[in-house]
């Protein structure tokens, strides 16, 4: 998560964002090259290994991030139990794919993007008229093109590709986008995304990471601590654990020592 991938990610943004723009009939003719006119569909969605390919990567995807659901979970249950997983690793998988495949995707431009996906598009047998990525008036109303939620979710592997040991981490980050890409390159195969909805998406979502990484992990004035985390975590969930435990008939339980520690060195 360096500066070079930073102008590399806001490069290629750029270049696509410019070239499909100015010539946006791109985007239909790398659709069509999985179109069959003679059945008026998109054959691979129909193939149960491709389709199952699809699902197999998002079981992935979220493989990454379930232990830091569930070690977030049993400590608002328990706060009087250290996290299961180091602090900042839970927040930052767990803020970049909220961020990048849930609010910036299904909350925010699917939901009020209305450009139509392939298969709804005259050009492809559908009722509705194509529209260029930057255009946001065509007539799909929900669940729309751009971008795409699956795309982000298959990028945003670079997330915990960035936690690897440093050794393995350009390994890391290039099977993550090899992965993003094959994920997203079935989405334009089943004629549910236009090129430019998954490249967007990746990008995105890669700018998340970028931005996310820094403030958690580099930038000395935002810089967080795995131990800072954990005793937040703690206070937060305390007083619902206090009130369980009167409610219970149990006696009150005391803070463990190590968030009043921590809570005074944030503050100093």
């Amino acid at each position: 998560m360096n500066r070079t991938g930073l102008f590399i990610a806001l490069g290629l943004c750029l270049v696509v964002g410019l070239t499909f723009g100015l010539h946006p009939e791109l985007d239909l003719k790398l659709a069509a090259l999985f179109y069959d006119p003679a059945t008026k569909s998109f054959p691979l969605k129909s193939d149960a290994l491709a389709a199952f390919a699809r699902d197999a990567a998002m079981w992935i995807c979220w493989a990454f991030v379930l232990p830091s659901i569930v070690a977030l979970l049993v400590k608002l249950i328990w706060p009087n139990r250290k996290l299961l997983v180091p602090g900042r690793t839970v927040m930052f998988l767990l803020v970049t794919i909220i961020l990048a495949a849930g609010i910036l995707t299904n909350l925010t431009f699917k939901s009020h993007w209305g450009r139509p996906r392939p298969v709804m598009v005259s050009e492809f047998s559908g009722p509705w008229q194509f529209k260029a990525w930057w255009d946001p008036t065509g007539e799909c109303g929900r669940n729309c093109s751009f971008f795409s939620g699956e795309g982000a979710t298959a990028f945003w592997t670079f997330a915990p590709a960035a936690l690897t040991p440093p050794a393995w981490r350009p390994v890391a980050y290039v099977a993550a986008a090899a992965f993003g890409a094959v994920t997203s390159g079935l989405r334009v195969a089943f004629g549910g995304h236009f090129f430019t909805d998954v490249a967007i998406a990746g990008l995105v979502t890669f700018l998340v990471i970028w931005l996310i990484h820094g403030y958690i992990y580099r930038w000395p004035s935002t810089r967080l601590t795995d131990e800072g985390i954990d005793a937040e975590l703690t206070k937060l969930a305390w007083p619902s654990y206090a009130w369980r435990r009167r409610l219970l008939g149990g006696r009150r339980p005391s803070k463990p020592s190590f968030v009043d520690r921590i809570t005074e060195q944030h503050h100093d």
